[in-house]
């Protein structure tokens, strides 16, 4: 199995502190989110300012398209994005939309999977040539406020792995859930405020890095 990769998201009001912690996590990234807040408030010059600093790293406009598909992928791809993500209750023909501008710009699309979605409407992405999903820890632990992924969790990852997707994992990750994903194929682990709000963002990001490396 692949080992998987460390996503950094970065979900700030404006570019200054969003760059504090990227510049000093920067050595230790696989790909660097543009968080949808950082789109919003600063539009599309954080993922251009981002792309000239980082020119070598993955790069994800996180606009969470729901319609007008084409036009905002667009828009991501031309200022320097490698990925868009869209958000699963999108229409296939924005899901087309979408793959079709991602083809033409050499990118790729993360559908980020909400309630509601169907084994059909995968099975539809997939043909449209979409291989990456963002999936979040079951509802049910939320609500609880849990501090760990349940099988149920796992299981949803191993099944979207077999339907021929890259699956990659969110919601409050922290360096003691890592252990807990041996063995399941996971894509990419997305890290925000763990990293984001450290004293020291290099020296954790290392260690998620680190403990993903460890994984089997």
């Amino acid at each position: 199995m692949e080992k998987a990769r460390l996503q950094l998201a970065l979900d700030t009001y404006d570019l200054p502190s969003a760059l504090a912690p990227l510049q000093k996590a920067a050595p230790y990234l696989d790909v660097i989110e543009v968080g949808t807040i950082l789109c919003l408030s600063e539009g599309m010059r954080a993922v251009k300012v981002i792309r000239s600093l980082f020119p070598e790293k993955t790069l994800l406009a996180d606009v969470r398209i729901a319609e007008a598909g084409g036009l905002i992928s667009k828009m991501a791809f031309e200022a320097g994005a490698n990925w868009v993500s869209v958000v699963s209750g999108a229409t296939l023909s924005t899901m087309e939309s979408v793959a079709r501008e991602a083809e033409r710009h050499s990118g790729e699309v993360q559908v980020e999977l909400f309630d509601g979605w169907t084994a059909k409407t995968a099975r539809q992405w997939r043909d449209l040539g979409i291989r990456q999903v963002i999936t979040h820890r079951s509802r049910d632990g939320e609500a609880k406020a849990e501090l760990t992924w349940s099988e149920r969790d796992f299981d949803d990852i191993r099944r979207l792995a077999s339907m021929g997707f890259n699956v990659t994992v969110t919601g409050g990750i922290t360096l003691r859930d890592i252990p807990l994903f041996a063995g399941v194929p996971v894509y990419i682990f997305i890290v925000g405020r763990e990293i984001c709000r450290a004293e020291h963002p290099d020296a954790v990001a290392k260690s998620f890095r680190e403990a993903i490396q460890r994984l089997s």
